[in-house]
This record gives structure tokens, sequence and C-alpha cells, in this order.
């Protein structure tokens, strides 16, 4: 019995040591949760972060947009999965397409502005002969439009009794001057008063000093009166008639001094920071074709005209020979302006104009492509100043820029808000199901507040309140108007109810507007 029970005891230590054993051994061959590719964690770098709405706008550091989402990160290793704005091209299609790109690069921008003229008198020396006093035209000496004339010479001969009696109230008083010399000095003094007061007033009527003189050297009356010319140049307007009669302030004569002469410039809005006073201006007249002009910038006008939006230019300029004359039509470049420092520049061709921003391809290699939205500034030379959004070394696409827009659909990448882009599209980004086809053109409704509204580009911004079928939050956007007579009936302040559908480049247009809690009646719709 004791050896079968030692047995026993034998058997069973060594069934626990062979279970020990397998138990020790699965769990030294069974990977821990710890250790699984799943649950260990790469060195993952992080690229930038992009916007949560897949606007093409990105931020090294983390950040949040304007409504407190913040951006979402794209890492190394996902970086092509992630970045949904990424166009891919094939390199046939590339090819086909003749896509040219261009180094964004740091240049000394210069530029010319040009503008259209006229030849104005200058105001300053412009001259009108309206008497002080009433009378009669006995001869006139200058009775011609267009006459020259010069300073002190006679224009006319008048008779006024006014002037009549004041001649001899002077020379009554010079008489009782004489008579009283031997008065006391009060008598003298009131005497040579009375005197100087009838002179005074010969003076105050625009009696040249050359006939007072004659007045008072020859001692006798002028029935007729000279009206000298009180400046040199051409009569612009004579209204004198001989032997018609006058009335006090009536204007006889207008002449204009035209030795130098006023160019008006009307320079667009837009180019007006690039004018300023004592600048030099190059001057071409279609009658003197070959002629050059040269004058200076003299006087910028506080307005601009509401219908061109441009603003006057004064420039002055000498005209000794005559050779300007008023009303004459001619072309105005304003010297060129370098910059002080190089700046960032893109070609112009490079710039793709949705209306409301602008955006410039970045050429990433191997086939991809990144629209960018960029902040311009002056044009010049055919580039643009870039002010943000891009930075030296990176390459634009600056030919067929427009021909990647259209193959690529480049819509879902610029305006894609957060919506899934088409699942039928194919390298090119063409879409090819007749469902995304449909979704394309189908309208979106939504509610808001005018906030702004620009009638002269038919823009309106609107905070609106979320978009469900484009999945948008709330936020403030600008919308362009497909029909421009949509916009006349409302004004900023105003709740509206509008309808949006998608154009291309991803721009939303509304198609149709009403008042908040309107009958659908009173709605306007655009045809689209």
């Amino acid at each position: 019995m004791k050896f079968i029970a030692k047995l026993i005891a034998v058997l069973g230590l060594a069934v626990a040591i062979l279970a020990a054993g397998y138990w020790w051994g699965s769990t030294q061959s069974m990977p821990s949760a710890a250790n699984t590719p799943e649950a260990s964690t790469p060195d993952r770098n992080i690229l930038y972060y992009r916007n949560p709405m897949g606007q093409p706008d990105t931020s090294p550091v983390p950040k949040k947009d304007s409504m407190g989402m913040a951006y979402l990160p794209v890492y190394k290793d996902e970086g092509s999965l992630s970045d949904n704005s990424v166009v891919k091209i094939s390199t046939e299609k590339i090819q086909k397409l003749g896509v040219r790109t261009e180094v964004v690069t740091l240049r000394e921008l210069t530029r010319t502005v040009r503008a259209v003229a006229t030849v104005q008198a200058d105001e300053r020396r412009l001259y009108t002969v309206t008497p002080r006093f009433e009378g009669w035209i006995q001869r006139l000496y200058v009775n011609t439009t267009g006459q020259a004339v010069k300073k002190g010479e006679a224009l006319m001969d008048v008779y006024s009794p006014e002037l009549n009696t004041a001649q001899h109230e002077y020379l009554s008083a010079r008489k009782g001057l004489k008579s009283v010399e031997d008065s006391g000095p009060e008598v003298r003094s009131g005497m040579q008063q009375l005197a100087e007061s009838a002179l005074m007033r010969l003076r105050n009527w625009d009696i040249s000093e050359v006939d007072l003189q004659m007045l008072q050297r020859e001692g006798k009356v002028n029935h007729y009166v000279t009206l000298r010319s009180a400046g040199s140049g051409v009569v612009l307007e004579k209204l004198a008639i001989q032997g018609e009669r006058f009335m006090p302030g009536e204007v006889l004569y207008q002449i204009a001094d035209l030795s130098n002469v006023w160019m008006l410039a009307d320079v667009f809005e837009q180019d007006l920071a690039m004018v300023h006073r004592g600048q030099t201006a190059t001057i071409r007249i279609d009658t003197y074709p070959d002629k050059i002009f040269n004058g200076k910038v003299t006087f910028i006008y506080p307005t601009v005209n509401q219908e061109t939006r441009a603003a006057r230019v004064r420039i002055e300029l000498p005209n000794a020979q005559g050779l300007l004359k008023p009303a004459m039509y001619g072309r105005v470049e304003f010297a060129s302006i370098p910059s002080k420092d190089k700046v960032l520049a893109v070609p112009d061709s490079a710039v793709l104009d949705t209306g409301t921003r602008r955006l410039v391809l970045v050429d990433l290699g191997e086939g991809r492509f990144e629209p960018r939205t960029v902040k311009l500034g002056m044009h010049a030379d055919g580039y643009a100043e870039v002010l943000g959004g891009l930075e030296a070394g990176e390459v634009v696409v600056v030919s067929a820029n427009f021909l990647i827009d259209a193959e690529s659909n480049l819509k879902a990448a610029l305006e894609g808000f957060g919506h899934p882009p088409p699942s039928s599209a194919g390298e090119s980004g063409q879409v090819k199901s007749g469902a995304s086809v449909a979704s394309a053109t189908a309208s979106h409704h939504g509610e808001g507040s005018i906030e702004a509204m620009d009638w002269a580009h038919a823009t309106i911004t609107i905070a609106h309140g979320p978009i469900a079928s484009l999945k948008w939050p709330p936020m403030t956007m600008d919308f362009r108007a497909k029909d421009p007579a949509l916009l006349r009936p409302f004004k900023p302040g105003q709740k509206v109810a509008f309808e949006i559908v998608e154009e291309s480049a991803g721009e939303y247009v509304i198609v149709g507007i009403q008042l908040a809690g309107a009958s659908p009646a009173s709605s306007h719709r655009g045809k689209y």
C-alpha cells in the first residue's frame, strides 16, 4: 500500500511540474498586449496642422480657427492620406497640359501708373473783368475771343455818371485844399481827407493808377474812363458789346494766363497709393505725337468719382510756347517708383482669382498640387507682391493652372468645408458618378443675418447658422449673387433665408433669397 501511495504522489508531482512548465512556456511565447504592433506607438512626426473645415489653410503650430475649432495634426506617415486639399495629376497628363512652374523668389518691383488726362487752365491765373459801377461801353479795344492781352492793356472805354461825379468831387477837394493853405491845421486836414476819399473811391472802382495820375496831372474830368486788364493772357470769353449798358457785377471778359497749365489725370483708386505730391510725370498729347511734356504732381483731389472709381490728380507744367490748350486730351505716365527692399513675388499668371479670394497652385512634386490662399499687394512688371500664404523657394504653377483646375475638379480642394469628396473620382479628380454630378448642382438652404452688402460686386456678407446639407457650422461668409438684382430689396441687419448652389472652383453663389419667415411666393430667385 505504501508503495502505491508513493507512486501516486510521484505521478501527481510530475503532472504538477509539467503543468507549471506548460504555463510558463505559454506566457513567454504569447506576445503581450503592450507589445503588439497595434498597441505600439511609433515616433510619429507632425508635419503641420490643417484647417478642420478643409480650407487650404495650414499652421506650423497648434491653433484654433475663428469658430474656436482646433486645427488637426498631419503626421509625416499619413500626410499624403489626410491632406485632402492636395490634387494629384499623373505625369502624362501634366505633360499634355503643358504645365510650367516658377520658383517664388524675392524681387525688386517697379511700377508705372498710366492715366488719361485733359489740359485745363490754371485756376489761379484766371481773371474776370467785372465793373463795380453802372455804365455804358463807349469803345472796345479787345473785341474778339482768343485775343492775347497784356497786363495793364486797355480793354474798353466806358461812360459812367458815378465816375464823373467822383472825379468832380476829387478835383473840387483838391481846389479847396489849395484855397485853405493859409487856414488852420484842422481845416487843411479835413480838406485833405476829402480829396483822398474821392481818390480812394475811384481806386475801389478799379480805375487804374495810370488814369488816376492823368486825372491828378491834368486836373480835368475824363468823361470816358478806360478799363484795363488785370493780368496777361488770352480772352477765353468776351461778353462785352460796344454800346451796351452794363450793371455792377456783370462779367464782361474772362481772361486766362496759359503760360502754365494743369493736366487733370483720372487715376483709378487702386493706383492712388503709387502717386504722391512732388512726383514727376511724363505727358504725351495726341496733337503732338513727337513731343514729350514733363510736369510735377502738385495736388491729389480728396474725392473719388463714384461712377468711374477714379480720383483726379493735378499736374502742373510750363506752356511757354502755348502748345497746350484747354480741353486737349493726353496720356500721363507717372514715374516708376522702385521698391526700397525686394519683396516676395509671383507671376500674375500664377494667381487664380475666385472673386472673393486669390489662390495659387503650389507644386509639391510627384504630380501633387496644393491650392494655397495668398494675400497680394502691389502688381508691377507682370508680378504680384505676396504678403502672406507663400514662402521663398516654393514652386507655383504659372501656366496651365486653369487647365489643372478643370482637369482635377479643383472645387473639392478649394471649398471642402468638411463634406466628403465624390467617391467615383478618377486619378484626375473628375467625377464619374451620375449621382455625384447631380449633387454638384444641388441647392442648399440656410438662414442668417445680413452683415454687409457690396452692390458694385454683387456680394453679400451673411452670418448664417448651421447648413446641415453641407455639414457647415455657424459662420460668417461672403456670397456672390447669381443675379445682382436679387440683392436690391435687402439691406444690412435684415434676417434672411437663402438658397445657394455650387459653381465652378467650389464657389457657392446665391440663387434665391427672402426675408426670414416670409412666404415662398415673396422669394427672389435668379436663373441658374
